[in-house]
């Protein structure tokens, strides 16, 4: 896996229990010949890995035109049935892959756990083997083996990432009764249990293993994006998590995207981009989604599972084989402003006909390389659905697998209530699910994004951007460091930067500017900074820069505190973007009408007077009040404020008031030059915000003023 900077989560706190006799066996107390040793625990089992390549992939691969530039990348194997594990005709089983990856010198093994009972009740096209009721089998039949096999102490050596069955858990979200898109199939598994009662045995039985890291699938933005299946899904996975003996410990991360197409973000338009007075979220294409992309979902549903229970440092992993939609058809910028559909259409790099489409879409491309730890929360970046492997067969097949054929599949289908009745999108001629599909295959080369080097022997981007200069310090507080830098250069295009404080990273932007939060007063801290390109090629670090944090003055403390995460990629825009939410640290309930929460700011140039608005907000954007105001004591980055309160209720001891997401214009339009702004920071992802501050009545109760 290339690296982009390891981003450290909290430890998480695992209780691996006794290993069953049917796994591991008594006698493992006693050295044996030839036992691997056993691999340390670790908070990212893909920091520091080098992943197992399969070898029956990679020679598919290879044998088309274009297709050794990625032939050696590390990609999931599919367990797609029982007959898989002792291997089929073509594909090696699961033990003889151990051994493949154990002589590659490989130490991490990723493996695709998909064989539910009524699997995959929404799609025909993989449909498995095991009926509604065979829970049984898939337990002693599926299950048992897969675990008797990696718990073998001759693998003890490798971590093995588990992926717990694609869509299986969305379906009883969305399509087991009462929407558009509902099966009778799904509705026969959300009645039986079955779906959630399989899972949680797969987690309790291979959590066992100490050296097995599950995570479970969480579909895609497009599918449950919006508010009516965001929470829902969350809930249903941690319901799945604590049945048959499974508890949320035995649940390493969560995957999104799996076998996918939903593009990893999207760079022409944000969600909370306005055309004429209309949002981005009621065009046709988001059709009032919260998401337009992968990272800022996986980043969010993050929260929202530590919100469920699960522990503060899961990790989420993201599948990008197949969401690059590179080549001739990608747009270069954003659409036309006559209209918000015109705005979103001509700018949005996913060109599927509808974000319901999955299978074999015409005009996708590979897209990022797998990269550890590319973003916070985001452990890795993973080519779950290896290139070239069908989703789905275009037309009936007969085959041995269980695979029916599903119209999503056929380009001529009109499509259904999932898809909004459009066409699919589908490539013509494809074969049954998993089976090589070379045209598609090509096509992926193709509109690779980001693009690939030469083919059958081309050669790799191995040149580095130069190093950042002019690393300097724009703003500081007791608690904060702002920086600024001169970008770097590279031959093809830089892509990012690594901030390390002290030799460590603690943050990356695609910026030349970062705020460095949760420091020290008074404490003299050592800056560098690093570029890095699409590639994974890294510069040499910029020159080391010492900064001071100041003495400090009006820091609060008290039993709540805010939490924030930066929504505006673009800190040179007309709007200031943000989501917050207050937390209640403390043992008893606080009436919500004497709080208030403070983010500074300066206007820069342009209109001096401000428009504010909610876009969205847990509690509802009628119980919140908000707008700016001029602060009494003026401080670099901190001439005004933006001031968010609560009309009524009580906030509980423990509870959070849920995602608020607010914006800030000038009455003229006129852009910001957020960069230097005190309460800005760069995470997308919810962290303590030490320089927004939070009140009850006129006291700090929480952060460091200006």
């Amino acid at each position: 896996m290339r690296s982009r900077g390891t981003t450290p989560h909290a430890p998480r706190r695992r209780a691996v229990a006794a290993l069953s006799a049917l796994v591991m066996g008594a006698s493992l107390a006693i050295a044996l010949p030839g036992q691997a040793t056993a691999a340390a625990r670790v908070d990212n089992p893909y920091v520091g890995a080098t992943a197992y390549v399969n070898p029956d992939w990679s020679a598919r691969a290879a044998a088309e035109p274009g297709g050794g530039v990625i032939a050696d990348e590390p990609s999931f194997v599919w367990m797609d049935r029982i007959a898989a594990i002792g291997g089929t005709p073509g594909a090696r089983g699961l033990r003889a892959h151990l051994d493949t990856a154990v002589s590659q010198g490989a130490d991490l093994f990723q493996v695709v756990i998909y064989n539910l009972p009524g699997r995959d009740c929404a799609a025909l096209a993989s449909n498995g083997e095991l009926g509604p009721t065979e829970l049984g089998r898939y337990k002693s039949d599926y299950i048992d083996p897969i675990a008797a096999i990696l718990g073998d102490p001759a693998y003890a050596s490798l971590r093995i990432v588990t992926l717990i069955e694609p869509d299986s858990l969305p379906n009883l979200v969305t399509n087991a009764g009462g929407t558009a898109g509902s099966t009778p199939e799904c509705a026969t598994m959300k009645a039986n249990g079955n779906y959630e009662k399989g899972i949680g045995y797969a987690l309790h039985t291979l959590g066992a293993l100490p050296n097995v890291y599950n995570y479970v699938d969480a579909a895609h933005h497009g599918w449950l994006g919006w508010d009516s299946n965001f929470v829902p899904a969350a809930e249903q996975f941690k319901k799945a998590a604590t049945v048959e003996g499974a508890s949320v410990a035995d649940v390493h991360g969560f995957i999104v995207n799996t076998a996918n197409y939903s593009v990893l973000k999207e760079p022409h338009f944000k969600v909370t981009d306005s055309v004429n007075g209309t949002t981005v979220r009621q065009s046709s294409w988001v059709d009032w989604n919260y998401y337009v992309d992968e990272l800022t979902f996986a980043q969010a549903l993050r929260t929202e599972l530590v919100g469920q229970g699960f522990a503060p440092g899961i990790g989420m992993l993201i599948d990008t084989a197949r969401n690059g939609w590179g080549g001739p058809s990608r747009p270069a910028g954003p659409g036309p402003t006559t209209s918000v559909d015109a705005y979103v259409d001509g700018g949005r790099t996913d060109r599927r006909i509808h974000a319901g489409n999955w299978c074999n879409q015409s005009g996708a491309g590979v897209g990022e390389r797998p990269t550890t730890a590319p973003e916070p929360g985001i452990d890795a970046y993973v080519w779950a659905k290896p290139p070239g492997e069908s989703d789905g067969s275009s037309k009936p097949v007969d085959n041995d697998e269980g695979k029916g054929f599903d119209r999503m599949c056929d380009p001529t289908y009109t499509g259904n209530g999932r898809n909004g009745f459009n066409l699919t999108g589908a490539l013509p001629d494809s074969p049954v699910a998993g089976h090589w599909f070379s045209s598609q295959f090509q096509e992926l080369l193709r509109n690779a994004n980001p693009p690939l080097d030469g083919g059958n022997g081309g050669e790799q981007d191995t040149q580095a951007p130069t190093a950042p200069t002019a690393l300097r310090a724009t703003a500081k507080s007791s608690s904060s460091v702002t920086l600024a830098w001169t970008a770097s250069t590279d031959n093809r295009a830089v892509t990012g930067y690594d901030i390390l404080r002290g030799g460590a990273v603690v943050g990356s932007t695609a910026s030349t500017a970062f705020t460095d939060t949760g420091l020290s007063a008074s404490t003299t801290y050592s800056y560098s900074v690093r570029a890095k390109d699409a590639a994974g090629n890294i510069s040499a670090a910029s020159a080391a820069l010492p900064v001071t944090t100041e003495a400090g003055g009006g820091t609060g403390t008290g039993a709540l505190k805010v939490q924030y995460r930066n929504t505006d990629s673009s800190p040179t825009d007309n709007q200031i973007r943000m989501s917050l939410q207050v937390v209640n640290t403390g043992t008893s309930a606080v009436d919500l009408s004497t709080l208030t929460a403070r983010y500074w700011f300066t206007p820069d140039a342009g209109a001096s007077t401000f428009a504010t608005s909610c876009d969205w907000a847990v509690l509802g954007c009628g119980n919140v009040t908000h707008g700016v105001r001029t602060a009494s004591a003026p401080a670099p980055g901190a001439s005004h404020y933006l001031e968010a309160g609560f009309g009524s209720g009580t906030l509980a001891a423990g509870a959070s008031t849920g995602e608020i997401q607010l914006r800030i214009n000038k009455s003229d339009w006129s852009s910001f030059q957020e960069a230097d702004d005190y309460s800005r920071a760069t995470n997308t992802a919810f962290a303590d915000a030490p320089r927004i501050g939070v009140y009850v009545g006129s006291t700090l109760t929480w952060g460091t003023a200006p």
